[in-house]
């Protein structure tokens, strides 16, 4: 399947044209969103703000997310992968940063949220610009050292894109799995819940509380658990017992993560959703031209 375009084992036609169509409905609705989120903040001087720098920092993750679905849409569709076996490590490499890094954005937001709301006081520019920092070189950590033999990228069942491979569940995966995923899942999820669970508690009464309070953590939970359990089956299990069309579901579902995260924190936002509609309106281009 990588190489030329018969049907890879367990998928039709019509099956390969549709995980092909859905990746593509879902890479341009995060593309879109996320852009235009992303636009809003160069355009709009009030959202240049720490806290918002961390939604920035999660719309360019999803980004990259989205752009990674774009490609295994354009594959699925043409019935192969055309970049051949380095063309794959790269694409697993940069779907599995931007991957890391939006996980790990949606935890640093969660953390600021807390520390605006229940300290009372800003982020600082330097604690913000830190955060981000280690959120995306951490993720390119983790992200690279398949590439240096600790876990290995190869091709999801569809054979049209390329994640870290599972099939082996060999001690190498196995020791990677469960490292990797207690820095880069385990505690950004302790971390959103613990700081959104805290918020509740204190100004939830109130009625001060003006963000969902629920929804990051379920995105989280139900957008990349799927992988999760899948990965936990191959450690303890023969994965190859789970049919090739079930397998590339935790993928269909982790690639309309990049959409949810827009509707809550950029479109879910007055402030970002007003920048959004700032940057399309005429108006406000006429009344930029006119300064």
């Amino acid at each position: 399947m990588a190489e030329t375009s018969a049907l890879p084992t367990g998928f039709g036609e019509l099956e390969v044209l549709a995980v092909g169509m859905v990746l593509l409905v879902e890479a341009l609705s995060g593309l879109s969103l996320n852009t235009l989120t992303i636009f809003s903040f160069c355009k709009t001087p009030e959202l240049r703000t720490p806290c918002h720098l961390l939604v920035l920092s999660l719309a360019l993750a999803d980004s990259g997310i989205s752009l990674n679905a774009l490609i295994a849409a354009t594959s699925s569709l043409l019935r192969r992968w055309p970049y051949g076996s380095d063309g794959c490590q790269a694409h697993g490499f940069q779907g599995f940063v931007t991957a890391l890094a939006s996980i790990c954005s949606s935890a640093a937001i969660a953390w600021g949220r807390y520390h605006h709301y229940c300290t009372r006081s800003q982020l600082a520019w330097n604690s913000a610009i830190s955060l981000v920092l280690f959120v995306w070189l951490s993720s390119t950590f983790w992200a690279a050292l398949p590439l240096l033999g600790w876990g290995h990228y190869d091709y999801e069942p569809l054979g049209t894109c390329c994640t870290l491979d599972y099939s082996k569940g060999d001690r190498n995966f196995t020791s990677f799995l469960f490292t990797m995923s207690f820095f880069n899942f385990a505690m950004p999820l302790f971390i959103t819940i613990t700081s959104y669970s805290l918020m509740e508690q204190k100004l939830g009464k109130s009625g001060h509380l003006q963000v969902n309070t629920t929804l990051p953590a379920r995105t989280l939970l139900l957008g990349w658990g799927p992988y999760a359990i899948l990965y936990l089956y191959a450690v303890i299990a023969d994965v190859t017992s789970i049919s090739p069309k079930l397998q590339m579901v935790p993928a269909l579902i982790a690639k309309m993560v990049p959409t949810i995260n827009a509707i809550n924190y950029a479109l879910g936002n007055e402030m970002v959703c007003r920048g959004i509609w700032q940057c399309l309106s005429p108006q406000k281009s006429e009344k930029d031209r006119a300064k």
